[in-house]
């Protein structure tokens, strides 16, 4: 007899399901071999499920070959995941667990040499797998009860024990499928720590970054040391919209399958904050390695990407977010496995103008060393860039001020009448949410100039020898700050203001 069980893995940020098949046969020299391309984790998990076994309770076969097929066989399996599984499948087949009930299930967690059931990544993935499949439902960790419940579509039962599974599928023990309010947990009050009203001064800078986040629009920041830069970069998250319903299980996604969901959280509610160290590699930012793991621009995905001292990244770094950038999506190829990882992201940057570190030293330097300073950022990563705006130090009177400054609160109240103003233009267009991701057919429907404007962006063009990118860049900023205005037209002011944002466009620039 050969025992048939399902379990589930992710590829990417897609589940798949895996059969676990047990076959025992006569052998006084025992043996017990995992087969179907397990990886090290995987073949690990022999003494694992032995020891998990006998110290839960159960009957070890002993003068058995035991052998456990995971199939599809031509998928590497990953992860700890599988522990249960395999267990569970070993105790169907010597009779301690009946096998009526075994098949109707997704069975996955990881096993401690006592019989502890503990907590797997990639959950959420699995339960989206399994709610378009005909399981009765997802056997999982406790700890992960609440990650897979959110998701809806199939029932979840989560578990202690190796003990407590078993008798669940004797029909020893009745468990009610676990669930969670969905609406408190989406509904609860977004509290940052940090906010807008500490920053004192950088009127322009606010409103930059307010038209960066009503439009999701990239934005990078050149200033000085201590100018503020960072301070205004990290709370550029407090003023974004809310993440719906579906942005969250997105984001969620990718946090799970690589295990970085924050301790006692189900679902990310919150959008991300990312702000990778300058010398990171281009694998840790875009993803990659030998299994091809999503990076720091898929952590990102519907949040904050943040590079500080954007001159001091390495230029391959830089170069290799142009792609994802462009298209919101990471493509990954290895020899055996191609993924794909969204990284739609808003994309912020913080440079110094020079090589100097204070306004004294900048006379040390001459025009050529401050070009070739800059030429670090190349032209094309450059035009990515919506929004160019210099920050500078804040005056000894506006930092003793007692007054306070406007609250974030406030503020993402107008980002978000700006926002709902562009959902409603992009109603009928799958996949575009704001103005940022307009491309040339949407540019020229809902970008009309009057003969004002286009004079304007004509001679601005001109002076300033922008590419063909640039110039929509400008357009889609000006939409934004005309819905800011709640205008339906774009206006001479609105095109104004925004070629004000582009003030490291020039023509000589190094590619």
């Amino acid at each position: 007899m050969i025992t048939e069980i399902f379990t589930s893995a992710t590829i990417g940020v897609d589940a798949y399901t895996i059969r676990v098949e047990t076959h025992l046969e006569n052998n006084s020299n025992g043996g017990f071999t995992v087969v179907g391309l397990p990886d090290n984790t995987v073949k690990e998990s022999r003494d694992r499920v032995s020891a998990a076994i006998k110290n839960s309770g159960f009957v070890f076969p002993k003068g058995k070959k035991i052998t456990i097929n995971l199939s599809p066989a031509d998928i590497k399996k990953e992860g700890s995941g599988l522990d249960l599984p395999i267990a569970i499948a070993l105790l169907t087949e010597t009779g301690q667990i009946e096998a009526d009930k075994v098949k109707n299930y997704i069975i996955l967690g990881e096993l401690s040499l006592d019989g502890k059931v503990r907590s797997v990544s990639g959950v959420l993935p699995i339960a989206v797998e399994a709610s378009r499949h005909n399981f009765e439902g997802m056997i999982v960790p406790s700890v992960n009860g609440d990650e897979g419940a959110i998701v809806g579509g199939t029932n979840i039962y989560p578990f202690e024990t190796l003990g407590e599974v078993a008798k669940f599928l004797n029909g020893e023990l009745a468990v009610s499928p676990h669930k969670v309010d969905e609406e408190k947990i989406f509904n609860e009050s977004i509290d940052y720590l940090i906010d807008f009203s500490d920053v004192k001064g950088q009127g322009e800078v606010k409103r930059a970054m307010e038209v960066s986040a009503a439009g999701g629009h990239n934005i990078i920041m050149i200033g000085l040391p201590g100018s503020g830069k960072t301070m205004l970069a990290k709370r550029l998250s407090t003023i974004l919209p809310p993440l719906t319903r579906e942005e969250s299980l997105e984001t969620t996604k990718i946090h799970s399958i690589a295990g970085i969901l924050p301790p006692g959280k189900s679902v990310i509610t919150t959008r991300p904050f990312r702000s990778p160290h300058h010398t990171a590699s281009d694998v840790s930012i875009v993803g990659g390695g030998a299994d091809a793991k999503p990076g720091e621009i898929s952590f990102a995905h519907n949040g904050v990407l943040f590079l500080d001292e954007l001159t001091m990244f390495k230029k391959n770094v830089l170069e290799v977010l142009r792609q994802p950038l462009e298209d919101k999506v990471v493509t990954i190829s290895r020899a055996k496995i191609t993924v794909q990882y969204p990284s739609n992201f808003m994309f912020v940057a913080a440079m110094n103008p020079t090589p100097a570190g204070s306004q004294k030293e900048m006379k040390m330097y001459s025009g050529y060393d401050v070009q070739k300073f800059l030429s670090k950022i190349s032209g094309p990563i450059l035009d990515r860039i919506d929004i160019h705006i210099n920050v500078n130090p804040v005056n000894i009177k506006e930092l003793s001020s007692k007054g306070e400054s406007e609250k974030s609160s406030i503020i993402r109240e107008r980002v978000l009448k700006a926002r709902t103003i562009q959902q409603v233009r992009f109603k009928d267009i799958k996949g575009m949410y704001s103005n940022a991701s307009m491309g040339t057919k949407e540019i020229k429907k809902f970008c009309v100039l009057n003969r004002e404007s286009e004079e304007i962006l004509k001679t601005a063009t001109e002076k300033l020898g922008l590419s063909a990118r640039a110039y929509d860049k400008i357009l889609k900023l000006s939409r934004t700050i005309a819905d800011m205005a709640g205008e339906t037209d774009i206006q001479a002011a609105h095109i104004s203001e925004a070629v004000q944002y582009r003030s490291l466009d020039r023509t000589n620039w190094i590619y």
